[in-house]
């Protein structure tokens, strides 16, 4: 690989860049949520990346991780500070903004993401907490919705250790607290949360727990922060009241250092007092904001989508699922919520919205819930598709993290179970790799999982695989009842986890039983 340029070369700026594509070129970029249509060029496409969905469309203000960043296959790069929209039609890319960049960053897609990492959003040198990717992520949310008590989660732990999965990070989701905004253990339901933690840990569990920029009304905490002019406030002046998934609720202004003070102390209380390691930042979405809202200085909603993810900084136990302009920091990303679903709607999606969650500058990425995150699609189930929940987790097992939340052990019968537990002996065979990517991504911000067409050309609108790295290329299973899948490999040598040696460039067909994760490494040259 020739070296990387020192920086990119702008080559126009203004509020309006117009380009003409060229012939081929496949762009990258922008927000996780368009996965499936990347990468963008051949289809007429518009998103909005900014304010939040007033367009009333699925191109409306992005629900997960996003960047004012677009990098191209032929090495161009579009950036802006500001949130701006795109539409790709009739072979020209139109973006609309404010101070918009169009540069060149080299000739190939991973030469214009290193250079626009390296001047945009330069890699901060630290990366999330360790622990996070090293064993697997347990999250109470599924076996347990709003109803979390010390003595459930202390069981659920049991039960995991005691069907002989590992132990790893457990996040408790929603309802430990009291109120939204009240960060204390419900003492009635948590009488001592501090020796739930220490239990958790002796086991060899790390403890996260599940926090929202919201604060419910009439509490203590609200009548206290409305009084200190720390909560958002509607242009009308009025303190403001959003609908959210779970009710009615006010929302800190995290433009407000002192709003921010005012939580982390809460956090750092919680982290302090009963020993919990870090936290799950839910929410924070741009659609929770409005473009008037009144804020302590002035901002879009996507400038607090920031401001909340920027808390987590603090503590290197986090986890996120709506960001915008982070590229570079060490936050743990997962995709939102997902529908126990076969195809595109579903499963379908993970390896694609993973693949541009990393190329919209973030490398450190989960595919949600192991089945599915989306409760009230998982709750409308009869029984655990098993099939697609050992196909899940075989997407999380070669990712850099995995979450479980249905507890495995519950749901699958033992031939299952037993593919699962091999995806899990895959991921242990591939962590030093994995760790050595995350690690590298502090320092470079190239992300772990890549496209095809990241270290290859020829292969651009190749989607449903990718690679770990430049030399592992994974290609999992998202299709139900298969018995082989094809598989396409760029120039060189390549040897199959089977063992097969095969030659590319290439396209194969390849077996894939339910215990298999096709991959195939590249070979040095003879």
């Amino acid at each position: 690989m020739p070296d990387q340029p020192d920086d990119v070369f702008v080559e126009h700026s203004g509020d309006q860049v117009e380009l003409a594509l060229h012939a081929g070129e496949r762009w990258w970029g922008g927000a996780a949520v368009d996965g499936l249509l990347m990468p963008f060029g051949e289809r007429a496409f518009t998103r909005d990346l900014g304010g939040p969905e007033r367009h009333g469309t699925a191109e409306g203000a992005p629900s997960n991780q996003s960047s004012p960043l677009l990098v191209s296959t032929h090495g161009r790069v579009v950036w802006s500070e500001r949130p701006f929209v795109f539409a790709f039609e009739d072979g020209v890319l139109r973006v609309t903004g404010h101070d918009v960049l169009l540069c060149r960053g080299g000739d190939t897609l991973r030469e214009a993401y290193r250079a626009a990492a390296r001047r945009f959003f330069p890699p901060a040198g630290r990366t999330p907490a360790r622990e996070l990717f090293a064993g697997p992520q347990y999250n109470t949310w599924i076996e347990f919705p709003y109803t979390p008590t010390q003595d459930s989660v202390l069981r659920f732990a049991g039960d995991l250790l005691a069907a002989g999965m590992p132990p790893g990070v457990l996040m408790i989701d929603d309802c430990w607290s009291p109120d939204y905004g009240t960060w204390l253990f419900d003492p009635a339901r948590f009488p001592d949360p501090a020796a739930m933690t220490r239990q958790l840990h002796d086991w060899g569990f790390s403890v996260m727990l599940w926090i929202v920029p919201f604060v419910s009304p009439d509490s203590a905490a609200f009548r206290e922060l409305e009084a200190k002019g720390l909560l958002l406030r509607d242009r009308e002046g009025e303190t403001a009241i959003r609908r959210w998934w779970n009710g009615f609720s006010a929302l800190l202004d995290l433009t407000d250092p002192a709003a921010v003070t005012w939580l982390t102390e809460q956090l750092d209380a919680l982290v302090t007092e009963s020993g919990v390691d870090g936290f799950k930042f839910d929410a924070g979405d741009m659609h929770d904001y409005r473009d008037d809202d009144r804020t302590a200085r002035p901002s879009e909603p996507a400038d607090l989508c920031r401001e909340w993810a920027r808390v987590g900084l603090r503590y290197p136990f986090n986890e996120y699922r709506a960001c915008w302009q982070m590229g570079g920091q060490p936050l743990g990303q997962r995709l939102r919520d997902k529908p126990p679903l076969w195809g595109p709607a579903g499963i379908a999606s993970l390896v694609p919205e993973t693949l541009a969650q990393g190329m919209a500058g973030y490398p450190y990425t989960c595919p949600d819930m192991i089945g599915g995150g989306e409760i009230g699609a998982v709750s409308e189930q009869d029984a655990t598709d098993q099939e697609f929940f050992v196909r899940y987790a075989q997407i999380a097992a070669v990712s850099p993290m995995m979450q479980f939340s249905v507890a495995p052990t519950r749901v699958l019968d033992e031939i299952h179970l037993a593919a699962v537990r091999e995806a899990l002996a895959v991921r242990a065979a591939l962590l030093p790799l994995i760790l050595s990517l995350v690690e590298e991504a502090a320092t470079t911000g190239e992300p772990v999982v890549r496209p095809m067409a990241y270290h290859a050309s020829g292969l651009d609108d190749v989607t449903d695989q990718f690679f770990l790295g430049p030399d592992l290329v994974v290609a999992p299973v998202t299709t139900r009842g298969a018995t082989d899948r094809t598989v396409a490999l760029p120039a060189g040598l390549w040897r199959g986890d089977d063992g097969i040696v095969v030659a590319g460039p290439t396209t194969l067909s390849v077996r894939c039983d339910l215990e298999r994760i096709p991959r195939f490494e590249r070979l040095p040259d003879a």
